[in-house]
């Protein structure tokens, strides 16, 4: 027999195991309870993300998500918040990281890792479109669908184009050092559009070589490298793909293509197909700033609700009155316990056998799905001690067994029956009705 379980829900998600964690957020796996469909849930702790100073980042991530709605992009179903947690309800992609699919399989073929970029540049473009600039594109965060679709995701470091300064340019350095691009190393503003770009490129290198174009453990050797664009493309490399990647990684990023150009080029255009989508209506960005407030009204429900102890099949047999072998050792007159079914929600029985208890002169206990019931006034052998516990046999049906702890096994009988009586509306069926049954 399983521990008793413990639910968390967090307003009409039902959460469960951790699917992955960073520094400041941590992110479960969770069910939305109303539509069954599975998500991810984001959680981060207010508090660390203030001590560190993270809001407007935090904000921007989630500002720049529900901006956006495109197949090739992890899409953001809703914000939520409640006075310690920040809640980003994100949709499931249950392919894993690109990442992962090189290192497993190592380089892809031209045709499969094409498709992969096509992808990335659609969503890339869509990104740009919408005057926003992810600024971390790398196989890490692009993720994979059960079709084997692609998907961007972690905008944690994207930029708005309200950010862009007077002169045009981003300023902030950011970003994974082998994917950056030349002109976010030297510090004198950059295009997001063009850094965005040299990044595919590096990810359309990584995918059809199987290792970086740019690596050094030296981090400012490192640096001069990507400066100059000094790689060298494999010798397996198509004349079309080995074209493409060197306009791409164009250390000058007024020279370097755009994407214009790349959805015109030959070795791009092979197989492509446009993205299939609806556009987004026009965003509301209200629930962002809610979050970050601290405000009743705006909070989401946080809980944890303890589940009744699942039981299997052989312990349920093991129970039935031919197959269990305590029934050897028991006197043949009275039973000292007893057991019925219910279709009742488990709460429903514990309130119901408490209501039917109380009156009969019992002090109700309650911890974890199971009751002590400890009668007041002293029987011929004591006080008459009761203990009961509620198993899940299936999502919709309960077992409760009730069983004698301490006292006088006639005035067990007798309490039973009375309690019987009380719980007529939740019985599903008793071990009585059966025996009744059979000898008719």
């Amino acid at each position: 027999m399983s521990q008793p379980k413990i639910k968390r829900r967090v307003g009409k998600y039902e959460v469960g195991r951790t699917i992955g964690e960073g520094t400041f957020a941590k992110v479960k796996f969770a069910r939305n309870s109303e539509t069954g469909e599975h998500v991810a849930l984001k959680i981060l702790d207010k508090e660390k993300v203030l001590k560190h100073k993270m809001a407007e980042q935090i904000r921007r991530e989630i500002a720049t998500m529900k901006l956006i709605k495109h197949p090739n992009v992890v899409q953001l179903y809703e914000v939520m918040g409640s006075k310690t947690k920040i809640y980003i309800v994100l949709e499931f992609v249950t392919g894993g990281e690109l990442f992962d699919k090189i290192v497993n399989h190592g380089r892809m073929s031209e045709n499969e890792a094409r498709r992969y970029f096509q992808q990335l540049i659609n969503a890339v473009d869509y990104c740009h479109s919408r005057g926003v600039y992810h600024r971390d594109l790398k196989p890490e965060n692009l993720l994979l669908d059960t079709y084997g679709n692609l998907k961007v995701s972690d905008f944690g470091l994207s930029a708005l184009s309200q950010q862009v300064r007077d002169d045009g340019l981003l300023h902030t350095t950011c970003g994974t050092p082998n994917y950056v691009a030349p002109e976010v190393l030297n510090d004198r503003g950059y295009d997001g559009a063009t850094a965005d770009l040299w990044s595919c490129g590096v990810i359309l290198f990584v995918l059809v070589a199987g290792y970086l174009p740019f690596d050094d453990p030296n981090l400012m050797n490192l640096y001069k490298k990507i400066s100059v664009a000094d790689f060298t493309c494999p010798p397996w490399l198509s004349f079309g793909a080995r074209k493409l990647i060197s306009r791409i990684l164009d250390p000058n990023p007024v020279t370097r293509i755009t994407i214009a150009e790349i959805s015109c080029d030959e070795w791009f255009k092979i197989d492509y197909k446009p993205p299939v989508f609806i556009e987004k209506a026009e965003t509301s960005l209200d629930d962002v700033e809610a979050v970050f407030k601290d405000c009743e009204n705006h909070h989401v429900t946080e809980k944890k609700e303890q589940q009744p102890t699942s039981m299997n099949a052989f312990k349920l047999i093991s129970m039935s009155k031919g197959l269990n072998l305590e029934n050897l050792f028991e006197d043949q007159g009275f039973k000292r316990e007893t057991r019925f079914t219910s279709k009742s929600s488990a709460n429903e029985i514990i309130n119901k056998i408490e209501q039917a208890a109380k009156p009969l002169g019992f002090d109700v206990q309650k911890k974890n799905y199971k009751m002590r019931l400890a009668n007041v006034k002293a029987g011929r052998k004591g006080n008459l001690n009761v203990s009961t516990e509620i198993f899940q046999v299936a999502p919709s049906l309960h077992m409760v067994e009730v069983r004698k702890a301490k006292g006088d096994t006639l005035e067990f009988h007798k309490f039973y029956k009375n309690l019987s009586t009380c719980l007529e509306d939740v019985v599903w069926k008793t071990e009585d009705d059966i025996q009744t049954q059979e000898t008719k």
